[in-house]
């Protein structure tokens, strides 16, 4: 099933009068489940185009539609309200709010979207459990590792069923343990909710466990690789 659609999307950006092309003509889509990464060199235009996907960048030309909803066509209040609802995101730097707990930091969202408290704490529960850090539900970000801190940003990026989770050099930070653990972890919630995972990355391990792998250059898809996994498609 197709959630995601990207049709013929240009990035320029304009610069003492001259014009950058950061993405130029890209033509994606993606379905329901996969573990994709775009790949490529610093200013290949990969973040600029998962900013976009994301909703916090608009495209120059072209359109990104989410479940048919073309992204540039709402207004601020609605596409900040539909990102909230359909599209998780994981940061290089975490992002967590150092004030809040690291239960408080997953269930951030729902409480925006008004779940009750039943079902917010059901699910906050679930997702502390499925990557190791229920027992560090009450402990405040300062208190967590690096990869404990990213972990808990992947459980706050599932917390409210998104349509597709876009994970930005997620391991970036990371040594080489924390990195192949959170990789684990979210393999086997891509593969356990269905959640479709968009990365962009330069980590080779990354690379290694996507299932599809997409390289830009000069803005441009260059290449769109499937491959097998496990004995399958």
């Amino acid at each position: 099933m197709k959630i995601l659609e990207i049709k013929n999307v240009h990035k320029i950006y304009n610069s003492s009068e001259v014009q950058v092309h950061a993405v130029n003509g890209v033509n994606l889509d993606f379905e329901k489940g996969e573990f994709s990464a775009i790949v490529g060199p610093s200013g290949s235009g990969k973040t600029t185009l998962l900013n976009m996907i994301g909703g916090l960048d608009s495209p120059t030309e072209g359109e990104i539609r989410v479940d048919q909803t073309n992204l540039a066509g709402l207004k601020s209040s609605r596409l900040i309200d539909f990102r909230m609802r359909h599209i998780g995101f994981v940061f290089q730097s975490y992002n967590l709010i150092p004030v809040l707990t690291a239960k408080e930091n997953v269930e951030f969202i729902m409480n925006l979207q008004k779940w009750n408290k039943r079902e917010r704490d059901k699910r906050t529960y679930e997702l502390l459990e499925a990557v190791g850090l229920k027992d560090r539900a009450h402990s405040r970000p300062s208190k967590l590792s690096g990869g404990q801190q990213q972990r808990i940003a992947v459980a706050r990026a599932l917390a409210s069923k998104p349509k597709f989770v876009l994970a930005d050099e997620p391991t970036a930070n990371l040594d080489t343990k924390s990195s192949e653990n959170l990789l684990n972890i979210m393999e086997e919630l891509n593969r356990e909710e269905g959640i479709t995972f968009i990365f962009s990355t330069h980590d080779q391990r990354v690379m290694k466990k996507a299932r599809r792998v997409i390289t830009l250059e000069d803005g441009r898809v260059i290449s769109d690789e499937w491959k097998k996994k496990n004995g399958s498609s």
